[in-house]
């Protein structure tokens, strides 16, 4: 591991202020050391922010909750309030990583996480991620977790996480703090890039920008559902997850919310399929043509061609069941 300086922040202007070129927060640093181990990541300074005041949550004004940056995933899967009325969201996170790796990561942490396609990790291929212009060699090679939606030339790797999932389908709010000490929300939505011609860029985040909370909005009515499809049960990323949240009036769809991973370079979410569905009957023929629309521009790169008629039978059931009449919420 490459030598690096160590500082303790003690309020968030501090940590803002001290990391400069090639500086990087840790806090649960799940994901960072071993990056750093790999020398994949090589920054020249660590500042730590667990001493911040992030780590609680707390009720917003307007009845949903602020998740503190430095919330563990544990806590925030075993909250009362988020297993009550953000279901989707606890499930999530209760279907990530192992149960240690959980009570270190932190939401802040969680949505910095980076990709594990295994050509960036290995630091003698050439990646586009790691070394912009210098190739993308899953484009030709093993790509079987790699992306069918939004993928480009310089870069197919997917966005491994859980949590945004379902955080994308809840429509929460990424809540960030300048060098400047300003402070604004970002729809989790635009929050995560795809590659285009730079997937060197996982985020929109800036040089001193720290995450300090997720807002969640208002409880959504409806049936909350997440679905992962994954190698094996426990500790393997998604190769299709689903995040749906869907109210029924009646005999008829009255408003749906859908949010895909492992697909995409970001957490995926396509509001014409959900606009497609409102307002009709669930039948077997609506859920193909939901599908049908969701892998219209789908492209596999030959070991990861199974994942689109995958994900059309993920979407298709999750679909089934959560319009199921008397099911369980």
């Amino acid at each position: 591991m490459k030598p690096f300086a160590y500082s303790r922040a003690t309020d968030r202007a501090n940590a803002t202020a001290e990391v400069a070129d090639n500086a990087t927060f840790i806090a649960g640093g799940t994901n960072l050391l071993d990056l750093m181990k790999l020398e994949v990541m090589t920054p020249d300074k660590l500042v730590d922010i667990n001493r911040l005041d992030l780590s609680e949550i707390t009720e917003t004004d307007d009845g949903g909750l602020r998740i503190g940056a430095l919330v563990t995933n544990s806590d925030c899967a075993a909250d009362q309030r988020v297993r009550r009325d953000y279901p989707v969201l606890s499930r999530a996170i209760l279907a990530g990583a192992s149960g240690q790796l959980r009570n270190k990561a932190t939401t802040g942490g969680n949505l910095c996480q980076r990709t594990r396609c295994y050509y960036f990790y290995d630091t003698a291929m050439p990646c586009n991620k790691r070394e912009p212009g210098s190739g993308c060699q899953a484009l030709a090679g093993f790509n079987r977790i790699h992306a069918i939606l939004g993928a480009s030339d310089s870069c197919i790797a997917t966005y491994p996480g859980d949590m945004a999932v379902a955080m994308t389908a809840l429509n929460a709010q990424v809540e960030i703090q300048d060098v400047d000490g300003d402070v604004r929300q970002v729809p989790i939505q635009d929050f995560h890039l795809l590659p285009g011609d730079s997937p060197d860029r996982d985020n929109i985040l800036q040089a001193g920008d720290l995450i300090t909370a997720v807002i969640l909005p208002r409880p959504a009515e409806g049936r909350q559902i997440y679905r992962k499809v994954r190698d094996r049960a426990s500790y393997a990323f998604a190769l299709c997850s689903v995040a749906a949240i869907v109210k029924m009036d009646g005999e008829t769809i009255a408003a749906a919310a859908l949010a895909f991973g492992g697909l995409a370079h970001k957490p995926w979410r396509d509001e014409a399929v959900e606009a497609l569905l409102i307002g009709e009957k669930p039948s077997a023929e609506l859920f193909g043509k939901a599908a049908d629309r969701l892998l219209a521009e789908a492209q596999g790169y030959g070991s990861n061609d199974f994942k689109i008629p995958l994900t059309r039978r993920v979407l298709i059931s999750v679909l089934q069941e959560a319009t199921k009449t008397g099911a369980a919420a």
